[in-house]
């Protein structure tokens, strides 16, 4: 009873500010498990995300339980006379309030098993088929959750982000990358299944896609930014999980030496696993300060770095991040391994800097890093985040321009920078990357704190972005924004280039409407006059 006097509440909400035309009664016979919250606390928790950059408040937030739920509540969208938008939101680490909406209803898809909000059922849990090695999963599952559960069968995804607390359904939205996309593809190259609500037909149909299933959409849906549906469960490939990692630092004052090794190991993928590293990134230091940060611990205390010992060029430092996985059966060969990989590159020679840990605490280590800076009330800060992939025949322009140049020798987070081959992303995706076999990432990660500091604050940084990439634009560096950000559908068609039209028709077919995701900024909520009712439900 409780939980249908919310429902009531939250539905005359929405009837009052949106316009619905449609009996509450109508809709609590939805059969909706989960639960449709106003609460002030789920509305301003979905009102924000990690970037602090953008707030736009929702009128309610679903907590599903199923993605019958889900599948529920874009129905009852496409059915209204007026309509609301509908965005999927995850752990909330968007930057620019992609996954918010505005007078719609934001469906809080993590979190939602350990929340006590149910009014009945929960999300499945993740279930592995080790036979089969793959698991499928809850699209709000956290990765770290789908980690944990993986290894109790010696099993784990392929493909990670360095950071474990996103969830599945977010990052393939995205793409998913790290250090072993080189080698296996970003996490949307290891997928084989998904299950996913859409507006198809006006229905909120809740459709299964793969390969061989409605492919297209599959494939749309992979990197698609949340525009043709909801992802409510996806199978994800496994491979045996190693037990520890050998993880590798060497610096580099020379950035031609820097990429050419970067490039050579990259180049190694599909070659046995005795002969290439597992994880391949690195970073630009261009602050002193940062050599010893949250992100380079393993540098100090016993071993604190100064950029002036080590002869940087023009005050940067460029530092190569490998790793090596391993059983304890294999122990006896790792040294041997690793060493005949690194007498083929050309890194400063006194600076090796080596640790040894499990796997799974190397693929959570972002996660203690955010504890650190949660401690010192450096982790909700604005974070005006810049994501970018950059031809390999342009990345040298791009240090004598950014990291030589436009930064200066003050920065307030990471930067990582690290190759990927193209030929292990799927060109049918809908991801835009640049035209060139091999790209790099480049991720300038940082927090606009109000410390007194100029070259830290919110607007020097986001001018220096902006300065970034008008930088590329007249330097002709064709960059991709990765997590893009656009304001405009002009600007949105000039980033899809010639995928654009395929993306649009796709959007036509499976959001007609227009109504998910809109936080996005792509297209524009196309809602019926009040004289023309498409409640059919």
């Amino acid at each position: 009873m409780a939980t249908k006097l919310l429902l009531t509440f939250a539905i005359c909400r929405l009837i009052v500010t949106v316009g619905l035309t449609l009996d509450p009664a109508e809709l609590l016979r939805l059969g909706v498990d989960g639960q449709l919250s106003v609460d002030p606390s789920d509305v301003e928790t979905a009102s924000l995300d990690f970037g602090l950059l953008i707030r736009t408040e929702p009128l309610a937030v679903l907590h599903p339980a199923s993605a019958r739920d889900v599948a529920k509540l874009v129905k009852a969208a496409y059915g209204s006379n007026h309509g609301f938008t509908v965005s999927a939101r995850g752990h909330g680490h968007s930057i620019n309030g992609q996954a918010q909406t505005t007078n719609g209803v934001v469906i809080q898809m993590s979190g939602s098993r350990g929340s006590g909000r149910m009014a009945s059922g929960k999300p499945p849990q993740p279930r592995v088929w080790a036979r089969e090695s793959y698991v499928d999963v809850w699209g709000g599952e956290l990765w770290i959750d789908v980690l944990r559960s993986t290894l109790e069968y010696g099993l784990a995804p392929k493909s990670w982000t360095d950071y474990l607390y996103l969830s599945v359904g977010g990052t393939l939205s995205n793409a998913g990358i790290s250090g072993q996309a080189f080698n296996h593809g970003p996490q949307i190259s290891n997928v084989y299944e998904l299950d996913v609500v859409t507006g198809v037909f006006g229905k909120g149909e809740l459709l299964t896609c793969s390969e061989e299933q409605n492919p297209e959409l599959f494939q749309a849906v992979l990197g698609g930014l949340g525009q043709f549906g909801i992802i409510t469960r996806a199978r994800i490939s496994l491979e045996p999980a190693p037990q520890r990692v050998r993880w590798i630092r060497v610096l580099y004052s020379n950035f031609s030496a820097f990429t050419t090794d970067q490039e050579y190991l990259i180049s190694l993928q599909g070659k046995p696993t005795s002969q290439k590293f597992d994880y391949i990134e690195g970073f630009v230091i261009v602050d002193e300060g940062l050599i010893n940060n949250w992100r380079s611990s393993f540098f100090s205390p016993r071993n604190p770095v100064k950029i002036s010992s080590l002869g940087a060029n023009g005050g940067v430092l460029y530092c190569l991040e490998i790793t090596k996985n391993y059983h304890e059966s294999t122990a006896d060969t790792i040294d041997q391994e690793v060493e005949s990989l690194l007498k083929k590159l050309n890194f400063i020679p006194t600076s090796v800097f080596t640790t040894d840990l499990l796997y799974v605490d190397f693929l959570d280590r972002v996660h203690k890093a955010e504890l650190k800076l949660r401690s010192k009330g450096l982790w909700e800060v604005p974070h005006p985040w810049l994501n970018l992939f950059v031809p390999k025949s342009k990345i040298a322009d791009f240090d004598k321009g950014v990291f030589k140049g436009i930064l200066g020798n003050k920065t307030s987070g990471p930067i990582l920078i690290y190759p990927m081959n193209k030929n292990k992303w799927d060109p049918r995706s809908s991801v835009v990357t640049p035209d060139e076999d091999v790209f790099y990432l480049v991720a300038l990660l940082r927090s606009a704190l109000d410390n007194g500091e100029e070259t830290r604050s919110l607007e020097c940084v986001t001018d220096q972005n902006r300065r970034i990439l008008r930088f590329c634009d007249d330097a002709g560096i064709k960059v991709k924004q990765y997590l893009p950000h656009y304001t405009t559908q002009e600007e949105w068609m000039d980033h899809f280039g010639d995928k654009w039209d395929r993306f649009h028709q796709m959007k036509m077919e499976f959001d007609p409407r227009h109504i998910l995701a809109t936080g996005q900024q792509i297209f524009r909520p196309s809602f019926p006059s009040s004289s023309s009712n498409m409640a059919s439900w």
